[in-house]
């Protein structure tokens, strides 16, 4: 099972940049308005030393591109070491996966759908999305509707249209949920193949507390596995966060690991 995950994670990228190989990993160039990272080659079993670090950091200053890893722990426990000696700062999240007969629908007091490319949609879960990570955590927070739509006017239209094309590629699948304040929490899935992860799943800070995240995750699950999926992972922030996801079905396998 870690071993597709890691193959997923490895694969996903490609959606949005061209594959380099440094060392022991492939460093993914962005072709598109944000940065990727670097990856250990999955199933290599190498161990990763600091001078390996070093090679990326060496090619990404070429590249002018900011210097990221991101990787499983479990397939590559050598590399957060060596990461850290040399001087980047590590961090671990729990990894879960979920498969269909682990399946647990949830519902909230809200309508929960997959969303369109319409720019107002695109633009305002994104800003919902934004808003929640600004103020990260479970706990009941400031932002609420009047945020996210100053922030929803405020995105880039470089940034609009190149969610959009995510969407219409089917690279990129969002869903939502609407109360009476309108769109009020969001998140994607990314399918490759048969497995797909979850991401930047967010409520508006001042509407926590609800199952509104919870809600909106089963949704993605439910496309994912009515779409030829057979396998959903995600990467959660915190233990907390993880909880979240955990009433949805998915169970911890390990966790995933980030230095820049």
């Amino acid at each position: 099972m870690i071993t597709r995950v890691d193959d997923y994670l490895h694969a996903v990228p490609l959606s949005g940049a061209d594959a380099e190989q440094v060392g022991p990993f492939t460093l993914f160039r962005s072709t598109t308005i944000w940065p990727y990272y670097a990856r250990p080659v999955p199933g290599s079993g190498v161990t990763i030393e600091p001078s390996d670090v070093e090679l990326v950091r060496k090619r990404c200053a070429e590249l002018e591109i900011p210097l990221s890893f991101e990787w499983v722990v479990e397939t590559c426990p050598s590399l957060g070491p060596a990461a850290a000696a040399a001087g980047l700062e590590v961090v671990q999240h729990p990894l879960l996966v979920l498969e269909r007969a682990d399946c647990r629908p949830v519902v909230a007091d809200a309508r929960c759908e997959v969303l369109s490319a319409d720019e107002a949609v695109v633009r305002q879960a994104r800003a919902v999305v934004n808003l929640a990570f600004g103020e990260s955590g479970t706990a009941v927070g400031n932002a609420g509707p009047a945020e996210r739509d100053t922030a929803a006017a405020q995105l880039s239209d470089e940034m609009v249209a190149t969610l959009r094309d995510r969407v219409g590629r089917g690279v990129s699948v969002g869903a939502g949920a609407f109360t009476e304040d309108g769109l009020v929490a969001a998140g994607t899935h990314q399918p490759v193949g048969s497995a797909t992860e979850i991401v930047g799943v967010g409520t508006l800070p001042a509407l926590r507390r609800r199952g509104l995240a919870a809600a909106v995750t089963s949704t993605l699950v439910e496309h994912a596995l009515d779409n030829g999926v057979d396998l959903v992972l995600l990467s959660a922030e915190s233990d907390a966060v993880a909880a979240v996801y955990e009433r949805v079905g998915f169970h911890r396998i390990g966790h995933t690991g980030a230095a820049e």
